[in-house]
């Protein structure tokens, strides 16, 4: 049984080597982007290239020459692109939407050639040589970091650099692996029969809330729409050609902005589920959400559909699948484990309150965890309880961070 942990790593990246890195990330980006528009097809799924040997024999020397990477980035960018093209496939095979894979997010993924760990900081390769980093490691002990990468028992998989921009702060997502034949439950199995599910929510007030307790609220995203949507409707009053052309230049501006801001969403989500050893994020099928969501408006919608997309395609860079599970009845139902009483009553516009067993907490974060005991229960695994989230069981884990949620009531918020 193939067991996987991911500690993520704060790196003190040196001042005069963050240049590097900025550039080493925009040429990782360039190939994986080369790499998707070569494999794909908008004809057939039949058509789109998903063996990435066929991709790297016909990209490879040819990325050489564009770039300053080391083969082994260049490598990891083909193979990144090709199993998002490969995801896109099987959703296509499904008759899902699909659309060819873009990178826009600043990350690059090591192997264990471009990446060489010491036991306080980090070697790793750039356009312009190899730069060493320290990690900053929290005070408390053990940490994930001690736990997994220094352990002689775990080995060093291919791992993913981040750059945060609101902070300007680096972050190396190390992932390892073991081969465990115990029966512990307290690892995430790689194995189908002890897999860890996150589901995933998605709304209006909140733009997506995880069975993690963790809330990504849609107040920014509400408020720059609607700044944008003022803008439009200025410049369609005037008329004159040089509105039509501010007109289009916003257009432009706005869908970059949303975009981008989706893709925020999604690293998160994505990041989210690794941090806590989750192998499958589950949303609701999209596919009636306008009749479902009638006060949502097109922007709504258009987010809700991208940001499943871009999980969709991210995800499995990180080792985690993505579902879709059908959606009724997933914010009326209790979600503890033990009561399961389903009745239009139990919610109240943002508040949940179940009529048979008292439990009361979040409308969306009850939902959220619905949608992943819904494909719990489907696909008939084992389920750890959590003593914040009711008591019984079912087939797999929805996890629950143990400091969010209370089994009485409470109401989680982003940062808990």
């Amino acid at each position: 049984m193939e067991v996987r942990r991911t500690a993520p790593v704060k790196l003190i990246v040196p001042d005069e080597c963050r240049d590097d890195f900025h550039e080493s990330a925009r040429q990782f980006l360039h190939c994986a982007n080369r790499t998707a528009e070569f494999c794909w097809s908008d004809v057939s799924y039949t058509e789109c290239i998903t063996a990435n040997t066929t991709a790297r024999d016909a990209l490879y020397e040819e990325l050489r020459e564009e770039t300053d990477l080391t083969a082994n980035l260049v490598q990891e960018a083909i193979r990144r692109a090709v199993q998002a093209v490969k995801g896109c496939v099987e959703r296509w095979k499904q008759g899902k939407r699909v659309s060819q894979p873009e990178f826009t997010s600043w990350s690059m993924v090591y192997d264990k050639r471009s990446a060489t760990f010491y036991r306080n900081h980090v070697s790793l390769s750039t356009v312009n040589g190899r730069v060493e980093c320290d990690f900053e490691l929290p005070a408390d002990s053990p940490t994930p970091y001690e736990r997994y990468i220094l352990s002689e028992e775990y080995e060093f998989r291919a791992s993913t650099l981040q750059y945060e921009k609101a902070t300007d702060e680096f972050y190396f997502h190390i992932t390892t692996r073991k081969d465990d034949s115990g029966d512990d439950e307290s690892e995430v199995s790689g194995d189908t029969e002890h897999q860890t599910v996150l589901g995933i929510d998605l709304g209006v007030n909140s733009l997506a809330v995880a069975s993690t307790g963790n809330f990504w609220q849609g107040d920014e995203y509400n408020h720059w729409c609607r700044e944008f949507e003022k803008r439009r409707g200025e410049m369609q009053q005037c008329g004159t050609q040089a509105a039509h052309n501010v007109l289009l230049r916003l257009g432009k501006r706005e869908e970059a902005w949303r975009k981008q801001y989706i893709h925020t969403v999604a690293n998160e989500i994505v990041t989210e589920a690794v941090e806590n050893g989750c192998d499958v994020i589950v949303f609701e099928d999209l596919t009636d959400i306008r009749e479902r969501l009638p006060q949502a408006k097109w922007h709504h919608v258009w987010a809700f559909r991208r940001l499943f997309e871009y999980v969709s395609y991210k995800a499995p860079e990180r080792g985690v699948s993505v579902e879709q599970v059908e959606p009724n009845h997933t914010s009326q139902r209790c979600s503890r484990t033990d009561c399961g009483f389903t009745h239009e009553a139990n919610r109240d516009g943002a508040h949940f309150h179940c009529q048979k067993c008292g439990y009361e907490v979040n409308a969306d974060y009850n939902a959220a965890k619905n949608i992943g005991l819904r494909y719990a229960r489907k696909q008939k695994h084992r389920l750890r309880s959590s003593p914040t989230s009711g008591s019984g069981d079912a087939p797999v884990d929805v996890r629950v961070n143990g400091g969010t949620v209370n089994s009485e009531s409470h109401q989680p918020i982003a940062g808990d």
